[in-house]
């Protein structure tokens, strides 16, 4: 799977409603203990991966993913920005996330970094 094949699923996966359709998405890009880690949270394995994403968009709703920009890649690491809008909205939120690639191209580790984040 190519860079933009992956960050297209990657994204789906934030924005698919469906916790089955999730981790379908999930299966097939990330490893079984693949972690995630950003300022806000942190999981283990794709199982957490699913509720977290799934409680993000309890947090959020109304709003999805969109990746911003192209992707940086070398070796076996991505790095992509986002934003958290709804369509035809300002951002609410973006970031910048770095990702570790295993040899066969699947998510091993993802590092979220917050550019702008609501205000608590």
């Amino acid at each position: 799977m190519n860079a933009n094949a992956l960050a297209d699923q990657y994204f789906a996966m934030w924005n698919a409603a469906d916790a089955d359709r999730r981790a379908e998405l999930i299966a097939g890009t990330w490893t079984e203990d693949a972690t995630f880690v950003d300022p806000s949270f942190e999981t283990n394995g794709r199982e957490e991966l699913n509720k977290l994403v799934g409680a993000a968009q309890q947090m959020f709703p109304g709003l999805s993913f969109v990746r911003i920009g192209d992707i940086d890649e070398h070796h076996t690491y991505l790095r992509w920005t986002w934003y958290l809008q709804a369509d035809g909205q300002e951002p609410v939120a973006g970031g910048t996330d770095i990702v570790v690639l295993t040899e066969d191209g699947k998510i091993q580790k993802l590092i979220g970094f917050h550019d702008f984040a609501p205000a608590h």
